[in-house]
């Protein structure tokens, strides 16, 4: 689908109403459809280019003094500073057992620095937290929204949507959009007035569009959707409408701003914790050569550690000989796969012959990669990795993938996972303020489970399948 230049000053419009001659499962796909051939044929289109905390509680404990006085500091820093300042505090708080760590969660007082940390790291090891996260800086558009209705769901009066719908990434934006407006028109509530702003793919762009929406009184903004666009919002000095930005950025999210993404990390964080509930506790790993094979490698060694597992050594895929690694001091229990399709199948009998067939392995959705001939897959089978819950097992409020993909392009093949992205980015503009403000919160979205952390990452459990003779099927018992 082409997609016109938005750079016009004339182009923008809202989604205000919908035909209502169109009803059942297809009406949000149609209008998917609707809103994309308005876009690519149309001269005009919908878019317009463009108090101090409490300090901490003193503690018997000499760990977690010392992470408290990095945690008073962590306000101060920017950019890469603070996240190796979090990464000292997380490793510290790792030191602690699970009974002292809940213990001294409970201790720190509201509004106290570390207690993120600490709850987060609870919730790492599959333990609750003691309270509902610190959240003094966040805004639900208190006197403008209209009250949450029973199951949390309260979206914004007027919503900017920041999309490079012009420029190099307009391809990965198309199903991106088509997704949240599947969303949207499938919503029988109080929706929003939606507006779109074309960012172009730059960093630059993105911050115009912010600025845009920003003056235009939107209460909500949704996006950027780049890397890089999202790492030069974030690293502005004031945000004056909340940001639920969709990649993860260099830096964490701005306190009272948040964002989600399919990022490499999570799949590593939700890799581990498949393992640690399965009992594993010394993995082999194999990585490829690409910087996101390298980013979920590094988040999985991270959770397994915590966790009090070890990652017993780091492989590349043209290993000749697994044997010396599979007979380390204390064994291997397992098996993360980092790679491709087409490179696991060229390494798994490897992984045979150094007797390492029989037990668990865990690979990333790259796995799926470079596959889709049954015969030559077999020889994946068993091996369990991440996947939305759309395709695994069907969402409510979404037809299934393969009629979905009947109707719309950007619903099929590899192009799916963003729609679901997008219709997830849907459902968490109108169910943020729920997610923030409980504990036990969270939305089953097409993604899989989505909920919150202390520092606005949306932290995303995914649905597992696995290949059973060269087939991908669901497989059961989900992750923590």
């Amino acid at each position: 689908m082409s997609l016109p230049n938005l750079r016009s000053r004339a182009a923008l419009s809202k989604i205000e109403s919908f035909p209502s001659a169109l009803s059942g499962p297809l009406r949000p796909l149609l209008a998917g459809v609707l809103v994309a051939g308005v876009l690519a044929a149309c001269g005009t289109v919908q878019t317009r280019a463009v108090g101090p905390s409490a300090s901490a509680q003193p503690s018997v404990h000499p760990v977690t003094a010392q992470a408290s006085e990095l945690a008073r500091g962590s306000d101060a820093l920017g950019g890469a500073a603070r996240e190796a300042n979090d990464e000292r505090i997380d490793a510290l708080l790792s030191q602690l057992d699970d009974q002292t760590l809940a213990r001294e969660a409970a201790a720190l007082a509201p509004g106290d620095p570390l207690y993120n940390y600490a709850g987060r790291a609870l919730l790492r090891r599959g333990m609750p937290a003691p309270r509902a996260f610190d959240r003094e800086q966040w805004q639900f558009g208190s006197g403008i929204r209209p009250p949450a209705d029973t199951d949390g769901y309260r979206p914004p009066v007027m919503l900017g949507v920041l999309l490079p719908l012009s420029g190099d990434m307009s391809a990965a934006a198309a199903p991106v959009r088509d997704g949240l407006l599947a969303g949207y028109y499938g919503e029988q509530r109080r929706r929003p007035e939606v507006t779109f702003y074309d960012t172009q793919g730059t960093p630059g762009g993105a911050v115009a569009a912010y600025d845009q929406a920003s003056a235009e009184g939107n209460d909500f903004v949704l996006g950027p959707l780049g890397r890089e666009e999202v790492g030069a919002l974030f690293n502005r000095a004031a945000l004056p409408v909340p940001v639920l930005a969709l990649n993860r950025g260099v830096v964490r999210p701005p306190a009272g701003h948040a964002g989600f993404s399919l990022s490499p990390e999570d799949e590593g964080l939700a890799a581990a914790d498949y393992l640690t509930d399965r009992g594993a506790r010394r993995v082999l790993v194999v990585e490829g050569s690409d910087d996101s094979q390298r980013r979920a490698v590094a988040a999985f060694r991270e959770r397994l550690t915590e966790s009090g597992g070890v990652v017993t050594d780091v492989v590349g895929a043209a290993t000749a000989d697994l044997a010396p690694f599979a007979q380390r001091e204390g064994g291997v229990d397992a098996v993360l796969l980092a790679i491709r399709g087409s490179a696991a199948r060229e390494l798994i009998p490897k992984l045979a012959l150094a007797g390492l067939a029989d037990i668990p392995r865990v690979a990333t959705s790259q796995l799926l990669s470079g596959t889709g001939n049954a015969e030559q897959d077999q020889v994946l089978d068993g091996i369990a990795f991440p996947s939305e819950a759309w395709t695994n097992r069907g969402v409510r409020g979404l037809p299934p993938v393969t009629s979905a993909g009947q109707t719309l392009p950007t619903a099929r093949g590899p192009a799916a996972r963003l729609f679901a992205f997008g219709y997830d980015a849907w459902l968490l503009t109108a169910y943020l303020e729920h997610l923030a403000t409980r504990l036990d919160a969270h939305v089953e979205g097409a993604t899989g489970t989505l909920r919150l952390d202390g520092f606005g990452h949306v932290r995303r459990t995914p649905a597992w399948s696995t290949f059973i003779s060269g087939h991908v099927v669901p497989l059961a018992g989900p992750g923590r």
